[in-house]
């Protein structure tokens, strides 16, 4: 099991293709990794925390005042178990809250908390996607070492417009965490 051992904090956001968020966590929960999903508000309309639950074996934070299960503060303690932090996928929302240290929600809370690496992958319409804002943002998370998962070029996006900003592949983000790992044991 490649991932034996090693912690995920997998951010949902509200994108389309959160219902992805569900094979991720299966696929990096079978790889060994335990797996501790955190869901926007935006994202639970999408996908329903209990599948995210099921499929990762753990409990999904959904809200910054849910009761932790001891003293700690949850965002606290997740950010601190984290081996890595995993936004698949991530809206331009959520990108434009890490560039600007926004912590409206336990999400984002957790990724100003955490010491952990960085990946995002980005789900959102293209034009979304190209627009000066968010590729300003990004540039501004890559420079603090945020690594990213570009979205896929070419086919239909669930706004019925076609070009860039589906989700890659979820096994191309399987690989690349596990890469990721490989690369950093």
């Amino acid at each position: 099991m490649p991932l034996q051992g090693k912690t995920i904090v997998l951010g949902v956001t509200g994108s389309i293709a959160a219902y992805k968020a569900a094979d991720i966590a299966s696929q990096l929960t079978r790889l060994g990794a335990s797996v501790h999903c955190v869901m926007t508000k935006e994202a639970t309309h999408i996908i329903g925390p209990l599948t995210l639950q099921t499929l990762s074996r753990n409990p999904v934070g959904t809200d910054m005042w849910q009761q932790s299960k001891d003293w700690q503060p949850e965002h606290i303690e997740l950010a601190d178990s984290a081996d890595l932090f995993l936004v698949a996928p991530a809206t331009a929302n959520i990108i434009a809250c890490f560039a600007h240290g926004l912590a409206p929600d336990l999400l984002t809370s957790i990724y100003l908390a955490t010491l952990a690496p960085v990946i995002i992958a980005p789900a959102m319409n293209g034009k979304m996607y190209r627009h000066p804002a968010t590729q300003a943002n990004m540039d501004t998370l890559r420079a603090r070492g945020t690594q990213f998962i570009e979205p896929q070029k070419g086919g239909m996006l669930a706004c019925g417009y076609e070009g860039e900003g589906k989700l890659s592949p979820v096994d191309e983000i399987v690989a690349r965490v596990a890469a990721f790992f490989q690369k950093n044991h």
